[in-house]
């Protein structure tokens, strides 16, 4: 997904996409490179600019992301360093979609993760986070995958625990079904590192 990186490129000119498979950063890879065969994200782009309300700009807001992408790489976020053997400068924002929901199996993994994300940014570095409310499972073709659900009131709290401070919180609820995926709501969380 690159959606949230059409934003992220107006304010930070160094972005670092990390990816936890490999099929994802051949994907992404391909895309960046403009490769023939890549997933054309075209449609969202046109959205994202129309949204703007800058729809002549459609090329240059794919350029940008382009341009401030300039590492996709592997990581494991079971490692003490989620990138070995690389070691990364603490990071200034963190940006996460839909990620921790799918990877923790409960409420203890959900807050290793956070403060895995924690340990990888400046003090009063920001970590902006959407995730999926009370969701327990997401489909892939024919394969069902189990998720850890959360709620707003269990988010906060992680969030607070692991040393942020929320700047922002909406949540919306969610308004279809989908036999792909099943939520309650979507959650825009906005916090900064305080310690």
């Amino acid at each position: 997904m690159i959606p949230h990186l059409y934003s992220a490129c107006e304010f930070f000119k160094h972005i670092i996409i990390l990816k936890v498979q490999d099929r994802c950063i051949m994907e992404l890879k391909r895309w960046l490179d403009t490769r023939t065969g890549a997933f054309d994200w075209g449609h969202i782009t046109k959205i994202h600019v129309e949204i703007e309300g800058k729809s002549a700009q459609m090329q240059d807001k794919e350029g940008k992301v382009r341009e401030a992408a300039q590492h996709v790489a592997k990581c494991n976020l079971e490692k003490e360093n989620i990138m070995d053997p690389i070691v990364l400068p603490p990071a200034d924002c963190i940006i996460s979609v839909a990620l921790l929901e799918t990877i923790s199996k409960d409420q203890d993994d959900y807050r290793r993760y956070l403060r895995k994300f924690s340990q990888l940014l400046k003090p009063g570095g920001h970590l902006l986070q959407i995730g999926l409310l009370d969701m327990t499972y997401y489909t892939v073709g024919e394969d069902k995958f189990p998720t850890f659900p959360y709620n707003e009131e269990f988010f906060r709290k992680a969030l607070v625990g692991e040393g942020f401070a929320i700047d922002i919180c909406v949540s919306k609820k969610a308004t279809g079904i989908s036999p792909l995926i099943d939520h309650k709501g979507v959650i825009f969380i906005s916090a900064h590192k305080e310690k």
